[in-house]
């Protein structure tokens, strides 16, 4: 199937809006599957959860090191404040 690169949607009254198929297929989104919806200097972006995961965690790897664990850096802080009550 081909991908859609453009369309014309009709939001319904109860604020549902369907997404065609090719441009489905094409992001990779399965039916029922999750996407986040931002807004961006006026126009709606719609992307799958995974691309959208996947651009939180560069940006954040700008600013954590390689092979640093923010997760393992905040359980030795906790632990060290723990060890100092």
């Amino acid at each position: 199937m081909a991908a859609v690169e453009r369309a014309n949607l009709t939001v319904a009254s109860n604020g549902r809006l369907v997404i065609p198929v090719g441009m489905r297929v094409a992001l990779g989104i399965p039916d029922g599957g999750p996407v986040v919806a931002r807004l961006v200097e006026g126009t709606v972006v719609l992307e799958p959860i995974a691309v959208a995961v996947k651009r939180a965690q560069d940006y954040v790897r700008q600013f954590v090191p390689e092979g640093v664990s923010l997760a393992d850096e905040l359980i030795a802080e906790r632990r060290a404040a723990a060890d100092h009550e």
